[in-house]
């Protein structure tokens, strides 16, 4: 069941898992992942804890303990998914330790209503650090404009950083920046750099979704044959970049004081369109040194479906780049498209966030203790 799974890591690629909830904590469920599936880290987001604390009795106790305590319910949300990333964390310890900290890390986003803030989001980013306690967290902040600067920032004070959302090339480009930037700082600041992790959430799925859709309202033979070829495309030219970077002598200089790479991540990986093999976004971003975050369902086809062939990234940046080209021809922008997921990935994680809150809000209402 696993061959494929342990080809996929033996070819350089870090398996993480997509999700995460006290059950899965719980249960042994994510040691056995861990064990069995080769997974050797996990993200979280606003929208999997939703789906996770919404209607799990696992929560009460500690819901109830909130309640009486009298937390709002933006408290309580820090505590219950701190909580669980602590305890993720460490479970994930000994992959941690075994790697030299490149992986066995959790992720855990500040909160997304401060992504055009970046003062706020820093400040958010060192509470998150500090709440977890875990030294393989990663704490995970939007590329939005905003977000860069606090990049640089948080990561100048030794934080390890995850950087999400991001789909253009160019903004993927100003992310790798701001962690070299946030590298010079802490070393000058006097930090032991090889303690400093990263990774770039370089969005897959979503960009077939919305390309694919104006694709098929142009309707021509030529717009249907370029289906499914964008995200792909999209996600082998920032591995391009990720190369030109982290060879710079910019980079090198780093590197001699004991600086890791910031390895690009493959997020939103679990396909969208039912026509196209569920593994599309696994076995076709192959390449060294890369994370694949995956749902379960993701992780699942690809152990019992995906064909790893060896590297499928280098030596297709000339096609890849052929067929953004041949996409914008038909007068479909990039730059507004990426824009588009951006402002909606920001969006999306808010409204996830917000009926966190309001779930939240109810329970603690439920599980207030009686004024008698």
């Amino acid at each position: 069941m696993t061959d494929a799974l342990k080809r996929l890591s033996d070819e350089g690629v870090a398996i993480w898992l997509d999700d995460m909830s006290r059950r899965r904590i719980t249960t042994g469920n994510l040691a056995e992942l861990i064990d069995q599936q080769h997974v050797v880290g996990a993200t979280t987001n606003p929208s999997i804890f939703q789906k996770a604390i919404v209607g799990d009795a696992l929560y009460d106790p500690q819901v109830a303990d909130l309640a009486s305590r009298g937390l709002t319910p933006d408290e309580a949300v820090r505590m219950i998914t701190t909580a669980d990333v602590r305890d993720a964390a460490d479970i994930f310890r000994p992959v941690f330790d075994a790697t030299d900290g490149q992986d066995g890390r959790v992720s855990i986003e500040v909160d997304p209503r401060l992504a055009h803030n970046t003062r706020a989001t820093i400040a958010e980013a060192k509470q998150l650090a500090w709440l977890v306690d875990r030294p393989n967290t990663l704490i995970k902040i939007p590329a939005t404009k905003a977000g860069l600067p606090a990049i640089a920032d948080v990561t100048g004070r030794g934080i390890s950083v995850n950087v999400t959302l991001i789909f253009s090339l160019a903004r993927y480009r100003e992310v790798m920046d701001a962690y070299l930037t946030g590298l010079e700082k802490a070393k000058a600041g006097g930090l032991d750099l090889s303690r400093i992790h990263s990774v770039a959430s370089f969005f897959v799925s979503r960009v077939d979704t919305e390309i694919d859709k104006r694709l098929e309202k142009i309707g021509t033979t030529e717009a249907k044959a370029l289906k499914g070829k964008a995200a792909v495309a999209n996600a082998r030219l920032a591995y391009q970049a990720y190369e030109e970077v982290f060879s710079s002598d910019r980079w090198l200089a780093l590197e001699k004081s004991g600086a890791n790479k910031q390895r690009p991540l493959w997020a939103s990986t679990g396909v969208k369109d039912p026509a196209y093999p569920s593994t599309l976004y696994v076995t076709e971003l192959v390449a060294p040194n890369t994370v694949n975050t995956m749902p379960e369902a993701t992780l699942e086809a690809t152990a019992e479906n995906g064909t790893v062939t060896g590297d499928t990234i280098r030596g297709t940046y000339e096609q890849s780049r052929a067929e953004l080209d041949a996409i914008e021809a038909l007068g479909i922008s990039y730059d507004d498209v990426v824009q588009l997921l951006e402002d909606e990935g920001v969006e999306k994680f808010e409204a996830a966030w917000n009926e966190l809150l309001d779930s939240t809000k109810a329970e603690l209402e439920r599980l207030a203790p009686s004024e008698a």
